[in-house]
């Protein structure tokens, strides 16, 4: 190469690099830390494949938004954010794995743990060992906070919690089965921590608010399981006034299509705490009658502008609506930028400190806000309520919405019972 094509290389590197810088100004941040400021990489583990992908990919997505938004506003403390988003596959080892390869080798600072709660547990203790910021974004299971001997100064959860639905779903339930008189009820939730945790919690506030009810019983179809035939054959068997479920995701969607063919719905009430999603209203070929959920996420809950514009955001960007998993991971990345506007840090240590009983304005919140409560490090606030469903917009036409105060008086009480507190 000579001379004049040296300076002529020089000169296009320099006009792209002015070029870059200006387009960095524009929109909000300061070119010049921009560009010499490294970028925090976040790992993020989650299912991207099999029958619940639906998880790991409305969860990204969700990220994805979230993330170019708060990179245009600067970043995290001026440090643009890099996802690094690993398939799990759905289990639990190989979750572990990607979060540890993740951070030792790929330079990870903090943990974006999207997985269902059978792969956070693994992914949590991955998280302690290396002592990096995590937050779990996906799992319910309510020990994974509640539980004191579990805990980490660096672990958060950003996501609803199981013990939270039960109780507001267990009062729900209650007023419904008294005003129905159903006394007979059988369970049918998927055979793994959360599936066991929460219908035992379920139950428990089912009887606390209504004793004359009897459990005849429970069937616990494997996880991620293709043919219902014989759990239906024994929820017919059992001859149940209503029926409780945690399935979710592929698996409910599954069940109540299998269910509808048998008949298994007619005459007797269903409540299936995770059906208010849109990755199962749009799925199941017919919503049946008589159908309880829990609020998962609707753009219609809460009733507000704020969600209404976030929820038609997502669709125009995705050409779908979101889901559960999506709020929750939106609302952990902006938790992550208030913190560091907070700390004036990318620090994990110093986010980590920030995030402790941080509140954000939020339209997740049940009231605008959300909170990571300090003393555990876990969501509450979130809108969360239950209801009849129906086939179309806005599928819950009268939600009924928990009460906070009481899930925090019951949980409390809970937590004691469990030696958590």
């Amino acid at each position: 190469m000579n001379d004049h094509e040296v300076r002529g290389n020089r000169r296009r590197t320099l006009i792209k690099g002015a070029g870059a810088a200006a387009a960095l100004a524009g929109i909000g941040a300061p070119a010049i830390v921009r560009g010499q400021t490294k970028p925090i990489r976040i790992a993020m583990p989650t299912i991207l494949s099999g029958r619940v992908a639906t998880l790991g990919l409305s969860s990204r997505n969700a990220v994805t938004m979230e993330v170019e938004r708060i990179n245009a506003a600067g970043g995290l403390a001026g440090r643009p954010i890099e996802m690094v988003v690993r398939d799990s596959k759905g289990q639990p080892q190989e979750a572990a794995r990607v979060a540890r390869e993740l951070v030792n080798s790929e330079g990870c600072e903090i943990l974006l743990d999207a997985e269902a709660s059978s792969g956070a547990f693994a992914v949590h203790e991955v998280a302690r060992d290396l002592g990096v910021l995590c937050i779990h974004t996906n799992s319910e299971t309510s020990a994974l906070t509640a539980d004191p001997k579990l805990h980490s100064p660096m672990v958060f959860r950003c996501a609803r919690q199981g013990i939270h639905d039960s109780i507001v779903g267990g009062a729900y339930a209650a007023q419904v089965a008294r005003e129905k008189k159903l006394t007979n009820w059988m369970t049918c939730s998927p055979d793994y921590a959360y599936g066991r945790d929460t219908t035992a919690e379920f139950l428990q506030y089912l009887k606390h608010f209504h004793k004359d009810v009897e459990i005849t019983g429970e069937v616990w179809p494997k996880l991620f399981q293709p043919d219902y035939s014989e759990v239906i054959t024994r929820l017919i068997q059992g001859k149940p006034q209503a029926i409780y479920s945690c399935l979710w995701g592929g698996d409910l969607s599954s069940f109540i299509d299998q269910g509808n063919i048998y008949a298994m719905f007619k005459d007797r009430q269903f409540f299936a705490v995770n059906m208010a999603d849109y990755t199962v209203l749009t799925k199941v070929k017919n919503v049946p009658e008589n159908l309880h959920s829990g609020t998962r996420y609707l753009r219609s809950f809460p009733n507000t502008a704020a969600n209404n514009a976030w929820g038609d955001a997502y669709f125009k960007r995705f050409g779908e609506f979101p889901t559960n998993w999506s709020w929750q991971n939106a609302s952990a990345m902006e938790f992550l930028a208030q913190a560091a506007a907070k700390a004036q840090s990318s620090d994990p240590k110093k986010l980590a400190e920030a995030l402790a009983g941080l509140t954000i304005d939020s339209p997740f919140g049940q009231n605008g806000k959300l909170t990571l409560r300090e003393s555990d490090h876990t969501l509450v606030d979130y809108a969360a309520g239950w209801g009849v469903l129906t086939n179309k917009e806005p599928y819950m036409s009268k939600p009924v919405p928990g009460d906070w105060k009481q899930i925090a008086e019951l949980e409390a009480e809970w937590k004691k019972s469990r030696g958590f507190a």
